[in-house]
């Protein structure tokens, strides 16, 4: 950080009212910045954590994700291919029937 970037109270009371709102949108972007640093810091060492416990972090927190990062679907069911899933959670009811039915996931594969 600069000396012209750090600001003393005194500053603050000099500063005009258009001077104040910039300020505060700068401040606001550094917050949320500031946060996601924190957040990923903190899940990369939930994630390494339970690494070295044998586990993924999705399996000690019930297969939920960050949001936006879906696992990519490993089965497909043969009798309608929208219906998919990635081999991790509980099975769906669609791919039970068609284990029992006598197919394989090797055959619902992707």
């Amino acid at each position: 950080m600069t000396n012209e970037e750090r600001i003393t109270m005194g500053d603050l009371t000099s500063m005009s009212l258009t001077e104040l709102q910039s300020l505060q949108k700068k401040v606001a972007k550094a917050i949320e910045k500031q946060e996601n640093r924190d957040r990923k810091k903190a899940l990369a060492a939930l994630e390494a954590t339970a690494r070295d416990l044998g586990y993924s972090l999705s399996e000690l927190t019930g297969g939920k994700k960050a949001p936006g990062s879906k696992g990519a679907p490993k089965y497909a069911n043969p009798e309608n291919p929208e219906q998919t899933w990635t081999g991790k959670g509980r099975r769906p009811a669609w791919v039970n029937e068609a284990l029992q039915s006598g197919k394989s996931l090797e055959e619902m594969a992707i």
